[in-house]
């Protein structure tokens, strides 16, 4: 891209010189900060690389027309570089002040976004430093500007001519009908808005990692060994997959005490070695198995599978499932009896898919309740009830004996005669204190009632957690939105649906990055009014910024992409990139009213046709460095795609709409 534009190799490589200058030294500043080598920091970095040349492009590129008209290489360099010198600092300190509030996010993903953050700010304030002093002494010395002389530089500078012109045909009418102009853009930026509404909205795209995780569970009451029998199917139905690399089975769980249930942990082969699936005549991927599986392994009898992608944990607490909420309550029966009524309403919306809750009735309770009336009248006291109690179920100490140096409990239980453990109550005598033998339930109420395997609380009040996938095609924020409706339906007064996990996650992060959006848009202000010496000035400047999101979120609905956590990154980083083309103008535009006295309208028609180049250069040096990033090639593209997606239509779009609307707005600001 240098080379076409500049027509000279020696521009092009001083260009690419701020690429090692600006990384490497970013990389020294994350290693004394005792940051690793991560999602955020080398996502930062990936796209920094179209951002780190942009200084360097203004700054090369102003003095090119210098030496174009006719200076010597230092003078070029010494007049470009001062003239470009206030817009470089102006729009690299405004993409500071953009992802300085990002770095100060709370929580556990503030700690991701410091590192993305500062990642970013070190990297284009490195490349400012580069472009201030490096580039100019390398043009100073090695330069080389003039006449293109082969037939693609040729066609290509003609090309530029003939856009150019276009460019200064089409501004001086559009300049006339400012009012006219503003309004269309206005109207445009809203409409584009709605494409919100279409756009699914989650947490965290799911990856195709290779690796998923499957929990089985038997019926309530199922012993070790009838659940292994069920897992040895699903092992069978494993094994003939070609997919699948391999597996890892724990019958029963880590611990071993559940003993109706299990966790599988599948790995597949890597993308491009998985075969052909007969049903769907393609290879599949990570999706697409764990739907077969679903559907395959659910179909054997008494075994209830639960499927989990393991890449959308998220970044917090939780069970890892994209859809988490908890209902919350004082009463356990109550709270079961909610949370199966959302389970299988959740199921008719078919938003999401395996719902399950930690709701877990175990087996059934004896509960032994003495009857102190009966048992005076038998003359049995109530210790001796739990004596006898304890030693038919668990044993009770009765003495203790030292042998080899080693003293060891002597322990007391009930013969087990067989029957159900109702009956074996039921047969159990006790001894009065006159010696006689009274059966127990004589003297006592047996009452059989289901139990729960666990007890969980939130807020401090019970709570029972609902957990599951997200259905195919679905949005996370839209299944968390219909949950909290459905429940305002049908809860009692004093229960309430609160969403958690990753469901949580997405609440919180979205509000972060809107406060931190904002705050660095009033930041940047402040900064550029403080440069610009204006209060007029930053607002023609921030006007690109509504285009970019415009361009932002067409290029997800256009791609299929959602609105998650990293295309609100890329939506971030676009508020402080695309400041630099309105930049360009204005300032460039200040400059030629001060030096020619001339009157406003005439200022813009002279600045804004000289400044298209640069405008040019720098946007697609940033489209040219999100491009990788976007073609999704490697493990975890999933995540890198949305906010490369993002930043080349912002990009895109603010760059056409802020070459006319920014002079525009200066015009109907500026009057005099």
């Amino acid at each position: 891209m240098c080379w076409v534009f500049l027509g000279s190799w020696s521009s092009t490589v001083n260009v690419l010189l701020s690429i090692p200058t600006s990384v490497v030294g970013t990389f020294i500043v994350l290693y004394f900060s005792g940051f690793t080598l991560n999602t955020f920091t080398l996502l930062g970095l990936s796209l920094a690389i179209g951002i780190v040349v942009d200084d360097a492009i203004m700054v090369l590129e102003n003095i090119i027309r210098y030496r174009e008209k006719g200076l010597a290489k230092e003078e070029a360099a010494l007049v470009g570089s001062k003239e470009i010198t206030f817009a470089a600092l102006a729009a690299t300190l405004s993409i500071v002040a953009i992802f300085l509030p990002v770095a100060f996010m709370k929580g556990v993903i503030g700690k991701f976004f410091f590192q993305f953050g500062v990642t970013m700010t070190v990297a284009v304030l490195l490349s400012l430093l580069e472009a201030l002093t490096l580039t100019p002494m390398r043009c100073a010395q090695f330069l080389e500007a003039g006449e293109r002389s082969t037939r693609l530089g040729k066609l290509f500078e003609s090309s530029l001519g003939a856009l150019r012109a276009f460019y200064e045909r089409t501004l001086q009418k559009v300049i006339q009908q400012p009012w006219t102009t503003c309004g269309v853009s206005i109207l445009f930026f809203l409409l584009s808005l709605v494409s919100i509404k279409f756009l699914k909205k989650e947490f965290s795209p799911a990856q195709d990692q290779g690796r998923f995780m499957i929990r089985a569970q038997t019926p309530i009451g199922s012993n070790i060994a009838f659940t292994d029998a069920k897992f040895k199917e699903v092992e069978t139905y494993l094994e003939k997959r070609a997919d699948i690399e391999r597996y890892y089975v724990a019958v029963g769980g880590f611990g071993g005490t559940d003993v109706n249930a299990g966790i599988i942990f599948i790995t597949m082969k890597p993308q491009g070695q998985r075969g052909i699936d007969p049903q769907l005549k393609r290879e599949p991927t990570q999706q697409d198995l764990m739907n077969l599986v679903r559907t395959d392994l659910n179909q054997i009898t008494d075994l209830k599978v639960t499927v989990q992608d393991l890449s959308m944990r998220g970044f917090g607490s939780g069970r890892g499932f994209p859809f988490e909420v908890s209902i919350q309550g004082a009463d356990w029966k109550q709270l079961g009896e909610l949370s199966k009524r959302l389970i299988d309403e959740m199921n008719q919306s078919g938003l999401v898919t395996d719902l399950d809750s930690d709701y877990l009735v175990g087996m059934p309770e004896l509960q032994v309740i003495p009857n102190r009336e009966k048992a005076s009248q038998h003359g049995v006291s109530l210790a001796a009830i739990g004596q006898t109690v304890s030693a038919l179920m668990g044993g009770i100490i009765v003495g203790q004996y030292s042998e080899g140096g080693h003293r060891d409990d002597i322990r007391l239980k009930i013969l087990d005669e067989g029957g159900t453990r109702l009956e074996r109550l039921n047969r159990l005598k006790i001894r009065n204190n006159r010696g006689e033998l009274i059966p127990l339930s004589f003297v006592v109420n047996i009452d059989e009632s289901p139990s729960l395997l666990s007890i969980a609380r939130r807020n401090r009040q019970r709570a029972v957690s609902v957990y599951g996938n997200i259905a195919s095609g679905k949005s996370q924020q839209e299944a968390i939105e219909v949950a909290v409706q459905k429940a305002k339906t049908f809860f009692p007064d004093g229960y309430i649906l609160e969403a958690t996990g990753s469901s949580e996650d997405l609440k919180k992060t979205f509000q972060g990055l809107i406060f931190a959006l904002v705050l660095g848009l009033v930041v940047a202000y402040m900064i550029l009014a403080s440069q610009f010496n204006s209060y007029v000035d930053p607002l023609s400047v921030l006007i690109a910024l509504p285009f970019s999101i415009s361009g932002a979120l067409l290029a997800l609905l256009i791609t299929g992409q959602s609105l998650n956590m990293y295309s609100m990154i890329g939506i971030v980083l676009l508020m402080g990139i695309v400041k630099k083309n309105s930049i360009l103008l204005v300032d460039f535009t200040n400059q030629v009213r001060a030096e020619k006295k001339t009157d406003l309208r005439s200022a813009l028609l002279e600045a804004c046709p000289i400044r298209l180049r640069p405008i040019l250069m720098t946007s697609i040096a940033t489209i040219a460095g999100a491009i990788p990033p976007a073609l999704a090639l490697g493990p975890g593209a999933e995540s890198r795609v949305p906010m490369a997606i993002t930043v080349i239509g912002g990009v895109l779009v603010s760059t056409l709409l802020t070459l006319y609307v920014v002079p525009c707005v200066v015009q109907l600001l500026k009057r005099n």
